[in-house]
């Protein structure tokens, strides 16, 4: 009698061990930053969220088992900088415009399950981008507000990007507080009179919500002091985007050109706590910057691309791209990861995201290391080249599959 009733234990725990996953993804490398891990290692998801990260998990436990062997598994990428308020505005630009880009269109084939619009929208304009954008997209939709209320209307040059009367620290706080689910940091961009006014501005915002300022510094005539910037206004945790653009006549670099030396408050603004973000675009990304920084181990932090129409099909590419340019300027494939996913989740305040713990929601990018000769190219045209390019096999949002190159996740038809 008791051999039966162990007999039967033994066929449902065997049953029930078959399907304990929706999802196991198998044999691929593991690179997990937050959880120091860096290993061939299978991945469990069930119910939307990471059940576990062992070895030799059964295939017998996963419904669905895809094989990532020779691949590498990471954390859902996470881009800092892009531009997806889209719409239909003549005058739009990157708010309501069609400078921005519809995120679904530009995010999981590339890994990206998380984007983050750096300053489209403004306190009179972000219930329509949460409407029209960020409720209808299964990309995560996140928003840097833009201390402007009107946003990014129109070119850099518009009214609603220079005149203080649309600058209001108040109400930018008030409306991230009252969309805490949805902003992330206040955006300050474009202004170009010879003053830290803008700056201040966005300052005071980010103090009143408790949220950190990204700051796209530059354009003015005399350039103002990034020394100022870095040592006396930016608090720890503050974003300095587009860290190695460089527009000689209204923006200072961070690499001396007649030395090309890494300025040595730059060293000190990191140990202070500023955050240094890649920010790519269309025209903040050059060699002549890139290429000494890393040289003398100043890396970004975070890897973001500035997704717009103007960007897309130049220099930048995608977000895969920019972190293969920096691949090849020998920042090791761990870091590439971190600062594209850990790292980024911590900038933005929302750990959450960019890991693969147990219980954590299951965003998880699967990616091919492609070995070959390529060819990269900063906004000034310098070109360089690499031997490791990274390609998205497949994009898994909480827990579903949303882009699957090669088909891993469809079965071939059972023979007749």
């Amino acid at each position: 009698m008791n051999k039966i009733i162990f007999f039967f234990l033994l066929l449902f725990t065997t049953v029930a061990h078959a399907q304990t996953y929706d999802i196991l993804i198998k044999g691929g490398h593991v690179i997990d930053p937050k959880n120091s891990i860096n290993a061939v290692m299978d991945v469990a998801i069930l119910g939307g969220k990471i059940a576990q990260v062992a070895k030799n998990i059964a295939a017998s436990s996963g419904k669905e088992v895809i094989d990532a062997t020779g691949l590498y598994i990471t954390p859902g990428i996470i881009d800092i900088h892009g531009h997806v308020f889209a719409g239909t505005s003549q005058e739009g630009g990157l708010s309501d415009g069609f400078s921005a880009l519809p995120p679904d269109g530009f995010t999981f084939r590339v890994g990206v399950t998380t984007i983050v619009d750096a300053g489209g929208a403004g306190a009179d304009s972000f219930a329509k981008f949460k409407k029209n954008v960020i409720d209808n997209s299964q990309t995560r939709v996140l928003s840097f507000l833009n201390i402007s209320s009107a946003g990014m209307v129109g070119d850099e040059y518009s009214v609603y990007q220079q005149d203080l009367k649309y600058f209001d620290a108040s109400l930018a706080a008030k409306t991230a507080k009252e969309y805490k689910d949805y902003i992330v940091g206040i955006k300050v961009a474009h202004f170009h009179k010879p003053d830290f006014v803008a700056v201040d501005r966005a300052l005071d915002a980010g103090k009143l919500a408790n949220i950190p300022v990204m700051i796209d510094f530059g354009g003015a005539k005399p350039r103002l002091s990034i020394e100022d910037l870095f040592m006396n206004r930016l608090r720890p945790g503050d974003i300095f985007t587009h860290a190695y653009g460089q527009i000689l006549e209204t923006k200072e670099s961070i690499v001396d050109l007649e030395t090309n030396k890494l300025k040595p408050f730059v060293i000190a603004a990191r140990k202070r706590g500023v955050i240094f973000d890649v920010g790519h675009g269309g025209g903040s990304f050059t060699y002549s910057q890139a290429i000494p920084a890393t040289q003398q181990g100043f890396y970004p932090e975070t890897i973001s691309t500035d997704l717009h129409t103007g960007s897309m099909n130049g220099a930048m590419k995608d977000m895969l791209g920019v972190m293969s340019k920096f691949l090849a300027l020998k920042m090791d494939l761990q870091s590439v990861i971190k600062a594209s996913t850990w790292s980024a989740a911590k900038a933005i305040h929302r750990e959450e995201l960019g890991h693969l713990s147990v219980g954590a929601i299951a965003d998880v990018t699967i990616l091919n290391l492609r070995k070959g000769k390529f060819g990269f190219y900063d906004v000034a045209r310098y070109k360089s080249e690499g031997t490791e390019k990274l390609e998205c096999e497949m994009t898994i949002k909480g827990g579903k599959v949303v882009y699957d190159l090669n088909a891993r996740a469809i079965p071939l038809p059972k023979k007749p």
